[in-house]
């Protein structure tokens, strides 16, 4: 993403290998294409994609953090595209607003997944250890629970699920206990150091160069947000969304998040054939898988916080696509994710 006008600037990771997935690079962006960057953030990938667009192609942009939509919005940086759309919105409801705008089928859609820099490093926001802060932890700030919020009534057992399940963290319960112990003691947990403090004392044991709250911190960001129900709802409404021969591109950060995407993408472009029939042809498939892309050496030197990050990229066919009956409608899905 662009620096901005506040002192917490942000990297775009992956930005020319991201912008460049949502077409086939034979054949350039559609004439009047819609295309569709889920995740705003600071817009460095917004800014590339419309550097890429033809004249009369438009590109909806959405995030559903309040500073972003201001970056996108006010000031000398910005967007004044007649092309440029931007929606206050979580990522997982991109089908529902292209829709209420006249703006499908969608030829492209990208997300880039996680917490974006400026979040991590402005201390109000409550997601980093590295400062004594607030712990808020909320993707929009303008409604839902916080992580302090949420601590003060969760109990053991769904802490110990939730860091357990989101955080990867074998030490779960003991971190549990301490926090709910703490909050019967009369002293809840309301910044991020008291957070920090109670975890380090809990866990055992530590890894090399990790701070010992690093998961914990994952974890309680990404139930306040409900990000991976946000990303499983956002892949889904692709399948119905996109044309056939549109990109679909998703950059994830963990291993949570890529293996959602990873199976998604898998489960609905790996052939299919009737044992029942061996001699039908395959089912045809909603998506083709395209790439799988990881930053350069370059890139991760530069930029350390790109060391994680994966991008995978799947073609819609001309499939049709029926949704199972059972499947649920993004629209009014928990709100989470990162923009």
């Amino acid at each position: 993403m662009q620096e901005g006008s506040t002192p917490w600037q942000h990297t775009t990771v992956l930005l020319h290998e991201a912008a460049g997935a949502l077409w086939d690079p034979a054949v350039g962006p559609v004439p009047g294409g819609v295309y569709v960057d889920a995740t705003f953030g600071r817009g460095g990938h917004s800014r590339l994609i419309l550097s890429q667009l033809p004249a009369n192609a438009t590109l909806l942009a959405l995030d559903r953090d309040p500073d972003a939509i201001a970056h996108a919005t006010r000031g000398p940086q910005a967007i004044t595209d007649p092309r440029f759309r931007i929606a206050h919105a979580a990522f997982s409801s991109w089908a529902d607003v292209a829709l209420l705008q006249g703006l499908r089928p969608v030829h492209g859609l990208l997300m880039d997944i996680g917490v974006s820099s400026p979040q991590i490093d402005n201390p109000e926001r409550g997601f980093s250890f590295r400062f004594d802060a607030p712990l808020d932890m909320r993707m929009d700030t303008t409604q839902g629970e916080s992580a302090a919020d949420y601590l003060a009534r969760a109990t053991v057992d769904e802490l110990a699920h939730v860091i357990h399940t989101y955080g990867e963290e074998r030490f779960a319960r003991p971190i549990a206990k301490a926090l709910v112990a703490r909050r019967e003691s009369g002293q809840p947990v309301r910044t991020t150091g008291e957070l920090s403090n109670v975890v380090a004392g809990a866990v055992k044991t530590r890894e090399a160069g990790q701070n010992p709250a690093t998961r914990t911190f994952q974890a309680l960001r990404i139930h306040v947000n409900g990000e991976l129900d946000e990303l499983q709802a956002a892949l889904e409404a692709a399948l119905s969304a996109l044309a056939p021969g549109g990109r679909l591109a998703v950059i994830s950060f963990h291993s949570l998040e890529d293996r959602i995407v990873k199976t998604f993408i898998a489960a609905h472009s790996r052939e299919v054939v009737d044992r029942r029939v061996p001699f039908a042809e395959p089912k045809a498939m909603p998506l083709k898988a395209i790439a799988r892309i990881k930053p350069s050496e370059a890139e991760v030197a530069a930029n350390p916080r790109a060391r994680s990050a994966v991008l995978r990229v799947a073609e819609r066919t001309d499939a049709p696509y029926v949704p199972p009956a059972s499947a649920a409608p993004a629209r009014g899905r928990r709100q989470g994710g990162r923009r």
